[in-house]
């Protein structure tokens, strides 16, 4: 016997930008997600999403490297999800994934949603830099 979908958890995958919003915005993006969703998820972090924070972590410009660092701790919260390497960019293999599962994808990143929504996967982003909302339907 399965679980039905809505007792488990639902799968949200975030994007690198996603783990800045605390730090500039003071926001707890973890509690905004379920307050928004209202059930049960599972937060999702790609492997190239990390390189990409730890890419940043390890940079010149001090400020990013600091705020690189926290988005890291952030990011610990989230299941590391390894992602077969492609020789894509980090946003190929989100919208891929996400595709591919039907997850819905926390981004500001202008692009990536819309390529998000050309596929019909959901986009939760940020708006009015106070709160997060949602464009697509979630089943």
């Amino acid at each position: 016997m399965t679980a039905s979908p809505k007792t488990q958890p639902l799968k949200v995958i975030l994007d690198s930008n996603a783990f800045f919003v605390p730090l500039e915005f003071k926001m707890d993006i973890f509690e905004e997600l379920k307050t928004l969703l209202g059930r049960n998820l599972e937060f999702i972090l790609l492997s190239p999403v990390k390189r990409e924070l730890e890419t940043l972590a390890a940079g010149d410009e001090p400020k990013l490297r600091r705020q690189a660092s926290f988005a890291l701790r952030l990011a610990e919260k989230c299941r590391l999800v390894a992602v077969e390497e492609r020789g894509e960019a980090t946003d190929d293999a989100i919208v891929r994934v996400a595709g591919s599962w039907g997850a819905p994808v926390f981004t500001n990143d202008r692009i990536l949603k819309q390529r998000l929504r050309d596929i019909s996967v959901p986009v939760i982003y940020l708006r009015q830099k106070s709160r997060l909302d949602i464009d697509g339907l979630i089943s």
